[in-house]
Order: C-alpha cells, then structure tokens, then sequence
C-alpha cells in the first residue's frame, strides 16, 4: 500500500538502512566507551569497532585501511582538505583550480582562502555540466598546488571525467581532490584506478546518520600532508582532533559495507525507475533534461518544466512527494540555482526545474504515483498561466 508523502529528494538525504540503525544501536549505551581510552575494555572495545570501521570505509573506494580519517561529515571534509593543502603546501604555491559547479562546502572555502592570499580559478562548465579537459590544463601554472573537481553534482548528477582530470593533475604533479559525496555508494569509485589523491564522502547520502563522514589522504606516490584544522589531542594521526562519533563511525562503516555489497543491484534497479520516471516526464510539452544524459548518476533527474514556477509546483507537491528545486544548502535562497545558471540555463527556466532524487528504497509504485501528480499538477498550473496560453495560441 502507497504511504503519503512519498520521498524522492535522496540527494539531500537519505534514510537510515534498518542494518546500519541496528549495528550503531549498541554504541550509546552497551559499548559506548571512549575509543581514546586505552586502560580498560570499554575503550578497548570501542577503538577495535572504529578501526573496523576504516577497514570497511577503505575497502569501498580501493583505499588503505590508514588513509581514512574520520570527520564530522563531507563540509568539514572539504574544509580539511582544502585549507589543509593550502597551508601545508604553501611554500609550492598558492594556486587551487575548482570549478563554479561545486558545492557551496568547496566555493565558499575557497573564497575563504582567496581572503588569505590563495589564487583560485573557477572553470566554466559546458551546457552539458561537464568541464572541458583542455581548459583545466591550461589554467595550470608553476604555483598551482591542487584541483578540486567534485565527483558528481549534487543537482544534476553529472559525473565529470575523473580520470583524465587526475591523469592531468599527475602529469603537473599536482594534488587531486574530489568532494564524492554524492558519487560513493552510487557508482563504483576506486581511489587507486580514478588517480585521486584525496576525496571527501558523507554517510547521510549513503544510508547512514547525518553528522558523520571521511577523508581519504593517499599516503604514497604522493604522500599526501594535511594540516589540521581542529586541535586538541592529536585523534586521527592529528589531522583532526575531537572524540570518535563511535556510533556514527560504526553507521558510516556498516553503510559502505553495505553499498560495497549491494551497488551492483541498487543501481540497475534505481536507473530502471529512473528512466520510467524521465521518459514520462520529458514527454509533456516544453520539458527539459538538465545536464549530460549519460555522463550522470543512475538515480538523478534534473527537469525543468517551462511556463512553471518552480516553488509554486514544489508547494503543490509538498503534501504528497518530497523533491526539491536544487541543493538543499540552498534551498532557502530565492535566487535560480548557479548550477543551472552555469549551464547557461536562463532564469526562467532555472527557476522551473524540480531535482528528483530516487533512492534504493523507492518504489516502483511510488513513482507511478509521482507520474501522475508531477503530470497532473504541472498541466493544472501551466493552464492558469498566461505565458502558456499565449504559447498554445502562438503554435496553434
């Protein structure tokens, strides 16, 4: 039987797997020692299920057991890594490559950094949402000292070309960073085959709780160094200091176990709906794709609906499907997603667009559902709209 409201806004969040809830359980009040403390069982046994933890967080993305550190989650992730890079590496140069389609965590830390000295370049993007390969070359100089290029965008799931961007980067002996928040758990991501040398991801976009997360630092060819950014008491081989978030460590430890495990089916599956979803959609009048077809993720589907207000078919949904209009760190502004913006998508448009995001635990009957009230509701709102009924009358 269908339950009301049905969620499809997976990007900015996803629910807990039943597996990783249970597996943390045990961790607030049966084994909830501090992992620092090394003079009885409690810490014994908590230090033991945080290294598991690192084990399996580095056995899904082809890391080393030692280059994954525990953060609060991929903000403070990307924070580390790059005020980490730009500090440490600092008498290299000051030079950080980005693109303008990154996440707000990645932008607004380099604008940060740019208060502090460092010289960022922020790459166009193609209609397409994928960067051009030749431009980011070129925008390396002496003093360039890392590229950051996220995995896949959080809006319209566009996956950029990782390899020969890190292969770049590698060629220029210069870092490689990317912010796989949205990517890790999704599609198979390799550290050691994609050439990347440090990359942040969340538990929250993988079925795990919110507030916690990872950074892998490659630890040779190159040894990568970080300076840390939160002090006192040296946890994570000092790169960031506070005490072990042991349940939420063991989550995010159980949900790529998880994800390692069960990518293959979820993402056949999910596409499957996905596409069912699209091929409806894209069949009303003025109904656009956002973003590359095929270079993209199998549960992403960025549409915009022409001679639609964007926030009016949001509230008209609200009750009954939960999807969003863009990021959910910026879903309070007013202002037409820059993503889109970036792809050279007018503010109309932009401000037309619904960013529906399925999740393994979507149903297929959920998004019959979702055909319906998106179809519905969108031919109810473009018949009160003056611009519509002039368009019919222009094509008439």
């Amino acid at each position: 039987m269908l339950k009301l409201p049905i969620y499809l806004d997976n990007n900015a969040t996803t629910a807990v797997d039943p597996a990783v809830l249970e597996a943390m359980l045990p961790y607030f009040n049966v084994h909830f020692g501090n992992a620092a403390s090394r003079s009885h069982s409690f810490g014994w046994y908590a230090e033991e299920a945080v290294e598991y933890a690192r084990e399996q967080v580095a056995k899904l993305i082809g890391a080393e057991t030692k280059e994954i550190i525990f953060t609060s989650g991929a903000t403070e992730s990307d924070n580390l890594a790059i005020k980490g890079v730009f500090e440490t590496y600092s008498g290299k140069g000051n030079h950080i490559i980005t693109c303008i389609t990154e996440h707000k965590a990645v932008l607004d830390t380099c604008h940060y950094l740019e208060k502090l000295g460092a010289e960022v370049t922020y790459l166009p993007v193609q209609s397409n949402g994928l960067i051009n390969i030749d431009e980011l070359e070129s925008a390396i100089k002496t003093n360039t000292i890392l590229i950051s290029v996220m995995y896949a965008n959080n809006e319209t799931g566009v996956l950029q070309p990782i390899k020969q961007i890190s292969a770049i980067a590698k060629r220029h002996n210069v870092l490689f960073f990317t912010d796989a928040t949205q990517a890790v758990g999704k599609v198979p991501v390799d550290v050691q085959d994609d050439g990347i040398d440090i990359l942040a991801l969340s538990a929250h976009k993988m079925y795990g709780p919110k507030a916690v997360g990872a950074l892998y630092v490659r630890r040779k060819n190159p040894r990568v160094k970080l300076s840390a950014q939160i002090h006192g008491g040296g946890h994570e081989k000092g790169m960031r200091s506070g005490t072990l978030n042991i349940p939420g460590i063991v989550a995010l430890g159980k949900a790529c176990e998880i994800c390692r495990l069960q990518m293959q089916f979820d993402f056949l599956r999910v596409k499957t709906l996905r596409d069912k979803l699209e091929y409806a959609l894209l069949g009303l009048e003025e109904t656009f794709l956002n973003g590359d077809p095929e270079q993209r993720l199998p549960h992403v589907s960025n549409i915009s609906f022409k001679y639609v207000e964007g926030d009016g078919l949001l509230m008209a949904l609200s009750k009954t499907i939960a999807v969003s209009s863009g990021s959910a760190c910026t879903s309070a502004s007013i202002e037409p997603s820059y993503v889109l913006k970036a792809m050279g998508v007018d503010d109309d448009l932009a401000h037309s667009t619904i960013r529906f995001g399925l999740g393994k635990f979507t149903t297929e009957e959920e998004i019959d559902y979702a055909i319906e009230q998106v179809t519905g509701t969108v031919n109810k709102l473009r018949a009160l709209n003056p611009l519509w009924i002039t368009h019919k009358e222009s094509i008439a």
